[in-house]
């Protein structure tokens, strides 16, 4: 049944629509805004190192000359397990993660952060990583099977 939906929306895109969803949360109910003293510097100490992660990730994949391009795994042409690849096998979906987290805290939106960062990473996770990992295993076969038996999928 969901599988129409596998692998067919980018994830900035749905990373889009849950940053919408915690501003308009913030904005249009009447919750209270989450407020302490450092905030803002733990919003960016958060959106760095998410971009950090992320940019690390595209740049090990441009050095191997593969696709970055998440809606088409079997277009993959090596299975890359260095630098960011070794402590996590999604580091572009996790800095995405860590911005989003960040854009929560920003607005001090703790409703948008219980409900659209965990929203984001089951999305990934069941529509995005997992067809992507079953396409890899029948691309690379041990070689990808080993790597998954290493690392863990997101941290």
């Amino acid at each position: 049944m969901r599988e129409w939906l596998e692998l067919k929306i980018p994830p900035p895109v749905v990373w889009l629509v849950c940053a919408a969803g915690i501003w308009g949360l913030q904005r249009w109910l009447p919750v209270p805004e989450l407020w302490f003293p450092g905030r803002s510097w733990l919003a960016l100490l958060l959106f760095l190192a998410g971009v950090a992660i992320a940019v690390r990730g595209v740049m090990v994949f441009r050095r191997h000359a593969t696709t970055v391009h998440p809606t088409h795994p079997e277009r993959t042409t090596t299975v890359v397990t260095e630098d960011v690849f070794s402590l996590t096998r999604n580091p572009m979906y996790l800095g995405l993660t860590l911005a989003l987290l960040a854009w929560a805290t920003q607005l001090g939106s703790v409703l948008g952060a219980v409900l659209f960062v965990p929203l984001f990473v089951v999305y990934l996770t069941e529509l995005q990583i997992k067809p992507e990992e079953r396409a890899l295993s029948d691309k690379f076969g041990a070689e990808y099977e080993a790597y998954l038996e290493t690392v863990r999928r997101w941290v």
